[in-house]
């Protein structure tokens, strides 16, 4: 069996192995290649954490959430700045429905749907950020 070498540099090089040694190296290739497509989707493994130190260090850039009665306030006054539109399709986005679906629910096309629920986002986050 043949099995091939590719340099970085672009050589390529073939060695002649026995069978067995051939399915070994395949086999290991196989399990390389497998665990280099989990790191793609899966990038932070919870095995290599410390528990402690700047992982968990903490974050002063967002503010501590509270579902206060004045927090309702504030996003309800945000969402109410936003068009009917804009509003009816953040609903629907909101209660998991995806952008193709609002455009057939709406009969409106897939790049309107989308402009309109990005443009409704921002929108809505400038003024919940500058409401007091």
């Amino acid at each position: 069996m043949k099995i091939k070498y590719a340099f970085l540099d672009g050589t390529v090089t073939e060695v002649e192995v026995s069978d067995e040694i051939g399915a070994v190296i395949i086999d290991s290739r196989k399990a390389e290649h497998a665990q280099d497509e989990r790191h793609r989707y899966h990038c932070y493994s919870y095995d290599a954490i410390d528990y402690e130190g700047e992982e968990y260090g903490a974050c002063d850039e967002y503010a501590v959430e509270d579902d206060s009665a004045e927090q309702t306030a504030r996003i309800r006054e945000a969402f109410s700045h936003l068009t009917a539109t804009q509003q009816r399709r953040l609903r629907l986005y909101a209660n998991g429905k995806t952008l193709r679906e609002i455009a057939a629910i709406e009969e409106a096309s897939f790049q309107s749907v989308s402009e309109s629920i990005e443009a409704g986002r921002k929108k809505f986050l400038k003024i919940l950020r500058q409401t007091p």
